[in-house]
């Protein structure tokens, strides 16, 4: 059996040299890019000839997701989609929307693999890999839905960005291209629990996206108790690879740290986290992104008052380290990641 070709997931010099292997002209290219950036399936690509689009249709694959369900909050106009992929499974994406533009939270792989105890994203372990056509697909799907552009892009929904690291770069430079969405990489920003040599790696690839880690604790031993990837890449060697992104891209790093009630939320907590933020980063540009829990019922995990997170807050502030507490959007729908997908999973979806 031939496989078929993925369209969404090419570039436009991919497109000619496919193009060119069927005797086609290679300005072709140009124009098919045009459609799949505008989530146009095949056989409505009309300037391309009618057979070029029955070898196409023939060919290849079309992987845009399609809106399985749509919540969309009455506080804010938050919108979580779970999107159904070509072979039946399901991820999540949150549009948001602020006063500078709007927002996509989008998943890269179905399921996650990474085991963190306070995310429904985790439940049930990874299922596979998202191909860069299914991460910009989320983009097109949301966008067309909507109704409006998609001014910015933050990997991290549903999955570990860095653990599917080809096809995530690959995303990347689709999503950014002139010729396609042409979303800036300044607006774009990529959440890791810390694989710290693909840090090393993201380094490398002159991308100027913004690096958001999740820290969730500043010792080993309470970061490893909920994040298992912590054994593997302990906290100062994460803070190492930070600190080498950001010699490297001179691009401030954003750290999101999520506050456990009885875990990680204390005053005590807050300086531990700032010594140890000093200690290895020193004068590096850093902002602390500080979230209340979601609370999950298979967790058991609860969080604190506003208050009391406004307070850990002023402990780093105070330290000099720039620190907010995360508006909670959507907080009348399932907007955390992983909730949505899950409820689909056990037969209990929402109302679209």
């Amino acid at each position: 059996m031939t496989t078929k070709i993925d369209l969404l997931s090419l570039l436009p010099e991919e497109i000619e040299t496919y193009l060119a292997s069927l005797g086609e002209p290679r300005y072709r290219a140009k124009q098919i890019f045009d459609w799949c950036r505008r989530g146009t399936p095949i056989p409505e690509m009309s300037n391309l000839p009618a057979a070029l689009r029955k070898r196409l249709d023939e060919t290849c694959e079309w992987r845009l997701p399609t809106v399985e369900v749509k919540q969309t909050s009455a506080l804010d106009g938050t919108v979580k989609y779970l999107f159904r992929l070509l072979d039946g499974n399901c991820v999540e994406s949150v549009l948001m929307r602020y006063r500078h533009g709007t927002t996509l939270c989008i998943s890269s792989e179905v399921g996650c693999p990474m085991g963190c105890q306070f995310c429904a994203s985790t439940i049930g372990g990874k299922v596979r890999n998202l191909t860069p056509s299914e991460m910009l697909g989320q983009v097109i799907a949301a966008s067309l839905d909507a109704g409006e552009r998609i001014d910015g892009v933050v990997l991290m929904g549903i999955g570990e960005p860095l653990d599917n690291y080809d096809n995530v770069m690959k995303f990347l430079r689709l999503v950014g291209h002139p010729a396609g969405l042409n979303i800036g990489y300044r607006h774009i920003s990529l959440s890791t629990c810390g694989i710290v040599p693909r840090i090393y790696d993201l380094a490398k690839e002159n991308l100027p996206i913004t690096l958001s880690v999740s820290l969730h604790a500043a010792t080993d031993e309470v970061r490893s108790a909920i994040m298992p990837v912590n054994r593997r890449y302990p906290v100062a060697e994460l803070l190492g690879a930070c600190a080498d992104y950001f010699k490297t891209t001179g691009r401030r790093i954003s750290f999101e740290y999520t506050l456990i009630a009885g875990k990680n939320d204390s005053a005590r907590d807050a300086e531990v986290l700032a010594d140890v933020l000093l200690a290895h980063l020193g004068r590096v540009p850093i902002h602390v992104n500080l979230i209340r829990v979601n609370e999950v019922a298979e967790t058991g995990f609860r969080h604190g008052t506003a208050a009391e997170a406004n307070a850990f807050a002023e402990v780093l502030t105070r330290r000099g380290i720039v620190a907010t507490v995360r508006r909670r959007l959507g907080a009348d729908i399932d907007a955390a990641c992983g909730q949505l997908r899950k409820k689909q999973a056990d037969g209990k979806e929402g109302d679209s």
